[in-house]
C-alpha cells in the first residue's frame, strides 16, 4: 500500500500523487509485521490453551494427521475454526473501520456505532427467528450472512441518503445520522426478539452479544470470501482511498471521480461489516479502535489500511483467548470483552476529540 502526499510536478499542469519514503515506509511495515505476528502468536495460543491444553508439538501432528484423535478432535473440530473465524471477523472488522474512517474522515465513523452493523444485527436476528436457524449452525446458516448483509445495506443506503447535503457528505452529519438510524435498527431489534419464543430469542440474543463459541469451517469460510473479493477492489482503489483522506476539493482537483469512488469504498465497509457481524455477531468497538491504533502505531496522517485489518485481527483473536482464559471454567463473549475495553477507548476518543476541536 502506498501512503501519499501531494507534490507538484515540473512541466505538467496539475497536480499528482506521490509516495512518501517508499512504497510502504519502514515504521508502517514494522506495524503491520508485528500486528502479524501478535495475531499468529494469538491463534497458536488458540488452538493450543484451554480446558485441555494440548503442547503445540501435538497441535502440529494433529494438523498433519499423525497425531491422536483426541486431539485431532480438540484441535480441528473445536479450537482451529473458532480460531480461523476469529482472524478473518478481527480483519473484517479492523479494514471496515478503516474504510468508514478514512472516507468520512471521521475517528467516530464506524459501522458499529453509526447503524451499519445494527443493520446486519436486524437482518441476521430476522433471519435466526423468521428462518430458524442458529448463528452457530444448525439449520441453513446461509440465511444468516444474506440477512445481515441485507440489513447492513438497507441502512446504509438510509444513511447515505439523509447525510446528502448539497452534492456532499461531511463526516459529522454522517455519524449523526448514523447514530439516529443506529436507534432505529436497535428498537426494530428488540421487536423482533419480543415476538419470538424463548428459545429463539435467547438463540439470538447469544449471536447479538459477539461470541465464537460454537463457530465452524462455514463461518470462517464466509468471511474468507468476503475478504478475497472486497481487499483487491479496495487496493486497486488505493490512491483515492488516500486521496479522500485530504478532502474532496484535493481528491477532485487530482482527477478522482470522488462519489464513485466513495460509494465503492462505503460499500466494500458495508460488505465486510455485514459478513464479520454474520460470523460472530456484532462484535463491539473492534472496528472504531483498530484503525486508530493502527494509525498512531504507524504514526501516519492517514488511516492505514493493511496494517488496520492486521491490528484488528490481532485485537479480536487475543480478546477471545483472554474470554476464554481469564475467568476459566466461566467462558465469556468475546463481545463482552471486546466492550469493556473499548467503551473507556470511546470515552477517550470523545475527550480528545472535543479538546482539540475535532469532533466535528
Amino acid at each position: 500500500m502506498t501512503l501519499l502526499n501531494v507534490k507538484r510536478t515540473p512541466g505538467r499542469v496539475g497536480w499528482q500523487a506521490g509516495p512518501v519514503g517508499g512504497v510502504l515506509r519502514p515504521r508502517l511495515a514494522m506495524v503491520v509485521l508485528g500486528a502479524l505476528a501478535l495475531a499468529a502468536a494469538a491463534l497458536a495460543g488458540s488452538v493450543s490453551l484451554g480446558q485441555f491444553t494440548i503442547p503445540f508439538a501435538d497441535v502440529l501432528a494433529a494438523l498433519t494427521g499423525t497425531g491422536s484423535e483426541d486431539a485431532a478432535l480438540i484441535v480441528l473440530e473445536l479450537r482451529l475454526p473458532r480460531a480461523l473465524t476469529g482472524l478473518l471477523v478481527g480483519c473484517a472488522f479492523g479494514l471496515a473501520g478503516a474504510l468508514f474512517q478514512a472516507v468520512t474522515r471521521n475517528p467516530l465513523a464506524s459501522p458499529d456505532l453509526i447503524g451499519v452493523s445494527a443493520g446486519a444485527s436486524a437482518g441476521g436476528v430476522a433471519a435466526i427467528l423468521i428462518g430458524g436457524v442458529t448463528a452457530a449452525g444448525a439449520g441453513s446458516y446461509e440465511a444468516v450472512p444474506i440477512g445481515a448483509l441485507a440489513g447492513a445495506l438497507a441502512a446504509s443506503a438510509v444513511i447515505y441518503v439523509m447525510a446528502w447535503r448539497g452534492g456532499t457528505i461531511t463526516g459529522y452529519r454522517f455519524v449523526l445520522v448514523g447514530l439516529g438510524v443506529h436507534g432505529v435498527l436497535g428498537a426494530l431489534t428488540s421487536w423482533l426478539l419480543a415476538r419470538a419464543d424463548i428459545d429463539q430469542a435467547s438463540r439470538a440474543m447469544v449471536w447479538l452479544t459477539g461470541s465464537l463459541n460454537g463457530r465452524g469451517f462455514e463461518h470462517s469460510w464466509w468471511a474468507g470470501i468476503a475478504l478475497a473479493v472486497v481487499v483487491p477492489v479496495v487496493l486497486a482503489l488505493s490512491r483515492p482511498y488516500q486521496l479522500l483522506q485530504y478532502g474532496e476539493d484535493t481528491a477532485l482537483g487530482l482527477g478522482v471521480p470522488v462519489h464513485r469512488a466513495r460509494m465503492i469504498l462505503l460499500l466494500a465497509g458495508v460488505v465486510l461489516a455485514a459478513i464479520a457481524t454474520a460470523a460472530a455477531g456484532p462484535v463491539s468497538f473492534v472496528a472504531l479502535a483498530a484503525p486508530q491504533i493502527a494509525k498512531r502505531l504507524a504514526g501516519t496522517a492517514s488511516v492505514p489500511l493493511l496494517a488496520s485489518g492486521c491490528v484488528g485481527a490481532a485485537l479480536l483473536l487475543g480478546a477471545d483467548l483472554a474470554a476464554r482464559l481469564v475467568f476459566e471454567p466461566i467462558e465469556l463473549p468475546v463481545g463482552v470483552v471486546t466492550g469493556a475495553v473499548g467503551a473507556p477507548y470511546l470515552m477517550w476518543l470523545l475527550l480528545r476529540a472535543n479538546r482539540l476541536g475535532t469532533g466535528g
